[in-house]
């Protein structure tokens, strides 16, 4: 797509292969991750402070909105320390390799019909296994840091990640089973047109299957979106850094750029995960009510108004995850693999022998 706009605008297949490969690989981070992040600190910052009956940042800008600048300007600047008993090879590589696994996920999420990455076929496989990079990130920060709060904290991470990616691969698979696709740019373009067609209401067409569905496709949506809370390490299953009990978890001895490089991961972790189900259930970049460069003949306009919808979905549900975390309490170890393995893996499991057979319908 942008490759072959290159291609025609330039004539020449080596500049436009450099040039395409340089915007899929910086383009997010710079476009995108960064003001992501840093907008979605502030807006933790004033949801929590509205639930809890406080105003938050006001005074550097408007409402505060210097306030998060200014704080990761602060971050950067401090010492990077590491303590002599550190594994210092592995305690300086785990933020990088937690940030590249969260980045690398990005390169498979259609953000329009024009912009992804990289458009292969097995897209959800690849995100699904490129972020467990992640999960060696995490425990390589925990057995590096030489603190028993890090170790179990990176511990209780790795159980739980695993753990939940059981039931969410077993919904990924309904969805490969009624679409038939793994990647997410064809996901998305299977739920063209209006919201009907989104696979949370039985998916496009109008056969007797697709009605027969709808209950099952609710469920799957609500155990997928369980999951990556635990997946990213949210509240209820924020167990890997409760403060109450481990400090800080596993990047307790992390500080300055290092400590800046866990933030943005899990802020890019939260949009990541929003923006996979967004493109599973409910119609990607896709627009529920038709398109306005449509409607007026500006073709040109449509990719814009698709990037603006598959935003709002993401930061819709990145929203309800800090929702929830300033609503419920943290749930204990013990409670939070109860909730995998007895309910929400069987579930998933029966929810997906039921959508294979009206599948075969």
């Amino acid at each position: 797509m942008m490759y072959d706009f290159l291609v025609d605008l330039f004539g020449n297949s080596v500049i436009a292969d450099i040039i395409a490969g340089t915007i899929q690989s910086l383009l997010p981070l710079f476009a995108f991750i960064l003001p992501f992040a840093l907008f979605a600190v502030y807006l933790e910052r004033k949801v929590s402070a509205h639930m809890q009956d406080r105003l938050g940042p006001m005074r550097v800008g408007w409402h505060g909105w210097k306030q998060t600048i200014a704080d990761i300007l602060k971050l950067i600047q401090k010492e990077d320390i590491v303590a002599k008993d550190n594994d210092k090879l592995l305690f300086n590589l785990a933020p990088i390799i937690v940030f590249a696994g969260s980045y690398a996920a990005f390169a498979a999420i259609p953000f329009t019909s024009i912009f992804i990455g990289t458009e292969i076929d097995l897209g959800i496989f690849y995100i699904v296994a490129v972020t467990g990079i992640v999960v060696a990130g995490i425990l390589m920060a925990g057995w590096a840091s030489n603190n028993k709060y890090s170790l179990l904290g990176s511990m209780r991470s790795v159980a739980q990640i695993v753990s939940y990616e059981i039931p969410t691969m077993l919904v990924l698979l309904s969805l490969v089973m009624i679409s038939g696709s793994m990647s997410l740019h064809t996901l998305s373009e299977q739920q063209t047109g209006y919201a009907w067609n989104w696979y949370i209401f039985g998916g496009p067409g109008s056969a007797l299957s697709k009605f027969l569905l709808i209950p099952f496709m609710f469920i799957g949506f609500l155990i997928i979106y369980i999951s990556t809370l635990a997946e990213v390490n949210r509240t209820p299953f924020d167990i890997p850094e409760a403060e109450s009990e481990l400090v800080s978890g596993y990047h307790t001895e992390y500080s300055g750029m290092k400590f800046a490089m866990f933030f943005l991961a899990e802020y890019a972790n939260m949009f990541a995960v929003s923006a996979i189900v967004v493109a599973l259930f409910l119609g990607g970049y896709q627009s529920p009510i038709g398109y306005l460069g449509d409607l007026i003949g500006a073709h040109w306009m449509i990719p814009i108004e698709q990037f603006s919808w598959f935003t709002i979905k993401g930061v819709f549900f990145v929203f309800v995850q800090m929702w929830l975390r300033w609503t419920l309490p943290r749930v204990r170890v013990d409670q939070l693999m109860t909730i995998c393995w007895k309910y929400l893996i069987p579930i998933a499991f029966v929810n997906l022998i039921i959508i294979g057979l009206i599948t075969l319908l």
